[in-house]
């Protein structure tokens, strides 16, 4: 599919979730039995939800940074399985510990991390995620990285329904006071047991769905990455590498290589990141275009960075495209606080 037909795609989807349309399929009904045949072919081969458990990754990180009297920074993950860290078992491979040290390091102030996500989530979960993020008024988050789509894909979730989900809750959040980042559905094409026709199937909706996504967060103040890495091209060429043990979801080093792509992000919302670094690269195809149009483009290039820049242009609202460079995010080490009960994390 072009990146015409794709922003195309977006923007009837995102259309349908903001005015309450029904669900638009993400593929044709003729080929639903054959899907349907190869998922369940694909399930026997995919230990995906086997195992639930996560690493409990919540504490204070890079307390090397502390400066009496200001507070540490608050950073809140929600979503499904690839927010909460399934497949890992040390506390600093998950993505919200990789996030949160590398934050305190560019930041160099500690940061508060508190996990919501739950594995096998779709996004109609996240209101309920969200409620409890809000509970305390008094608590509101600096910073919100939610992780969610995949599962929306799986269980044939109408995308319109999904992008409201994380169009609300994204709203909520912003409305509150917090910065808000959502890494779009990744490419479930590329999961190593998952034969054609499902693989192509699998693409075309994750690429669709993580459009649609961009469109919806962006509308409501929110910024978008693109995680097609997460189970795209640099997965499919090493699947031993960035897989994890179930084939599904990531290894550690595939979730670091998410979180590098995350991480320039949410400094940048946060106003951390470099000032060079905000301006946009022609030479890496940077800049600002319509927003269905980035968006289409972002679904199809993992670690690229859609944010709102201008209400209105010649065909609806206009954003700023960025491809951001990748650093490599400091590996916390878990060190738990005897004193208090809760868990303490600083970086090495």
């Amino acid at each position: 599919m072009t990146s015409m037909s794709r922003a195309r795609v977006a923007r009837r989807i995102a259309a349908g979730a903001a005015y309450g349309g029904g669900g638009l399929g993400l593929v044709g009904a003729a080929a639903v039995g054959l899907l349907l045949a190869e998922v369940q072919m694909a399930k026997r081969h995919v230990g995906n939800g086997t195992d639930s458990h996560v690493p409990f990754a919540d504490g204070l990180y890079g307390q090397v940074y502390d400066i009496p009297g200001e507070p540490p920074l608050r950073l809140v993950m929600l979503g499904d399985s690839t927010a909460a860290g399934q497949g890992v078992h040390r506390v600093g491979q998950t993505p919200s510990a990789l996030l949160a040290s590398g934050l305190a390091a560019v930041a160099e102030r500690p940061v508060r991390l508190r996990n919501v996500a739950v594995p096998g989530a779709q996004s109609d979960d996240l209101d309920r995620q969200v409620a409890l993020v809000l509970a305390d008024p008094t608590q509101v988050p600096d910073i919100c990285v939610i992780m969610v789509g995949a599962n929306d894909v799986t269980h044939r979730m109408p995308p319109t329904r999904s992008v409201r989900y994380l169009s609300a809750a994204v709203r909520r959040l912003r409305t509150a006071g917090a910065e808000v980042v959502v890494g779009t559905c990744p490419d479930l094409g590329t999961i190593e047991p998952v034969q054609q026709p499902l693989r192509w199937l699998a693409r075309r909706a994750s690429r669709q769905l993580a459009a649609a996504q961009t469109i919806g967060v962006v509308e409501q103040g929110g910024r978008t990455v693109s995680l097609g890495d997460l189970l795209g091209p640099e997965f499919e060429a090493n699947p031993r590498e960035l897989f994890g043990p179930d084939n599904y979801h990531p290894s550690a080093e595939g979730y670091a290589t998410a979180a590098m792509a995350v991480l320039p992000t949410v400094c940048a919302a946060l106003g951390l990141w470099p000032a060079e670094e905000e301006r946009p690269d022609a030479s890496r195809r940077e800049g600002f275009l319509p927003v269905a149009r980035a968006a289409a483009e972002a679904a199809a290039e993992a670690g690229t960075e859609v944010t709102a820049a201008m209400p209105t242009g010649p065909r609806g609202p206009w954003v700023l495209l960025k491809r951001r460079r990748r650093r490599r995010v400091p590996e916390p080490q878990p060190v738990p606080s005897r004193l208090s009960g809760e868990p303490s994390c600083s970086e090495s």
